[in-house]
């Protein structure tokens, strides 16, 4: 509503800055593994607000086949039980086999799991039923939904929310480079497009030879990330059309 109603951007750190975070580590972990996004089957329990932006980036970043779950089990077309008009979206845009059952139902042939929800989801057994080189990124805090100790030799790689683990998908990562990339061409919005590109600046920040299933997202004191995630958002406003600022006339400041 504030997005119809507003002519400046409104931006949810919580829900896209989680989520645009989410595909940057994804964009790298998939290199590691040698997989390409629509080739995978993503699992995402919790379907709150940052579930939903998770699995919409990630959709639109070509990923086809996601299931998400939430404490009923698997969210597919026509669930009536626990549904809601954000869930009744959700159900007819995702899940396209249509699977049900609990969230240990779905992983069986999953290659990415995310969890946006409580402590302990997840086992080793839920590990086991994945795909080869799984990836999973645990982000509960402080206790994620499986802990890397646990998922250690069953995983590809690895990331969660804290800071004391590898790979630490932090929203902190998306300022001050979204709205500098924004501000400078005076974006009416920030748009899936400009999303879309800060996950992308973020993640090349890391080169190939860099790349390793302990690195897969930068630092969050890596003072690269914001020039590069505002000038590449601010392009992203330019060719999607929501800046109102002429090139001409534009300065291009961090």
């Amino acid at each position: 509503r504030l997005k119809e109603e507003l002519d400046i951007p409104v931006f949810h750190d919580d829900q896209h800055g989680t989520a645009v975070v989410v595909l940057a580590a994804l964009i790298n972990a998939l290199k590691i593994v040698g997989k390409r996004m629509e080739d995978i089957k993503v699992v995402v329990n919790g379907i709150g607000a940052a579930g939903v932006a998770c699995s919409k980036i990630v959709m639109a970043a070509g990923v086809k086949n996601i299931v998400g779950c939430d404490t009923v089990g698997a969210i597919f077309d026509g669930r009536k039980e626990h549904m809601n008009w954000v869930k009744d979206w959700y159900a007819r845009n995702t899940n396209p086999n249509k699977e049900k059952g609990t969230v240990h139902d779905v992983m069986s042939g999953a290659d990415v799991f995310f969890g946006l929800s409580a402590p302990g989801t997840i086992t080793i057994d839920d590990l086991k039923k994945m795909n080869s080189d799984p990836i999973v990124f645990a982000m509960a805090n402080p206790v994620p939904e499986i802990m890397p100790e646990e998922a250690a030799g069953h995983v590809a790689v690895m990331a969660t929310g804290r800071s004391d683990y590898p790979n630490q998908i932090n929203n902190v990562l998306c300022f001050p480079g979204i709205f500098r990339g924004a501000l400078n061409c005076r974006a009416s919005r920030i748009n899936e497009q400009m999303k879309l590109a800060a996950a992308n600046a973020i993640a090349g920040i890391i080169g190939d030879d860099e790349l390793h299933p302990d690195y897969i997202i930068p630092s969050v004191f890596d003072r690269r990330v914001g020039e590069a995630v505002a000038a590449e958002v601010e392009e992203a406003a330019y060719a999607s059309g929501v800046a109102r600022r002429s090139r001409s006339t534009a300065e291009t400041e961090f």
